[in-house]
């Protein structure tokens, strides 16, 4: 799992959890979000394009709104970087190749 270094994942709980699941913790560099790049871009895209104004009645509105966000962020979203295609549609171009 990587993360930042924010506060949640640096308590003892947190890893401790992680270590019970034999998940291997990784944290960028302080400061620097370039070390988790595209991370961090999914997460501002997601924040502004989900979030921006919405208001969930509750937990299972959030999490079916999050699971759409995530399935048209990999299958119908295009990018520019990928050629004017999702990242499974490129993912599926570049198999072809």
């Amino acid at each position: 799992l990587h993360s930042d270094q924010g506060w949640q994942y640096q308590m003892r709980e947190f890893q401790s959890r992680l270590k019970e699941h034999n998940i291997l913790q990784s944290m960028s560099r302080k400061g620097n979000c370039l070390d988790n790049s595209v991370m961090e871009n999914f997460f501002g895209r997601l924040k502004v394009e989900m979030f921006y104004g919405e208001k969930f009645q509750t937990v299972d509105d959030f999490v079916h709104c999050l699971e759409e966000y995530i399935h048209y962020w990999n299958n119908e979203r295009i990018s520019l970087k990928l050629k004017g295609m999702s990242p499974v549609g490129y993912r599926t171009h570049s198999q072809t190749i």
